[in-house]
């Protein structure tokens, strides 16, 4: 997957920033995402990952976020600096 079509959010690592180009999920989880601020557009940075890479803690929106891997690889990012 090129950077043009967007990295899952999943495969960053902590430092790293983003920002969101468009959801992959369905349903429920598609509108929880929506409504915690994964909207296009949206600046996100990786604060740290838990030991073990599940769940990643995120900066977005001015708030902290812990998302399970599950749900992250459902968001797309394109990178920034």
């Amino acid at each position: 997957m090129t950077q043009d079509q967007g990295v899952p959010l999943s495969s960053l690592q902590p430092g790293q920033e983003g920002e969101v180009l468009g959801l992959h999920a369905q349903g429920p989880i598609r509108q929880r995402l929506l409504e915690m601020g994964f909207i296009r557009g949206a600046h996100l940075k990786v604060e740290k990952l838990a030991p073990l890479g599940d769940p990643m803690e995120l900066i977005i929106k001015g708030y902290h976020l812990s998302l399970r891997r599950e749900e992250s690889s459902c968001i797309l990012v394109a990178l920034t600096a």
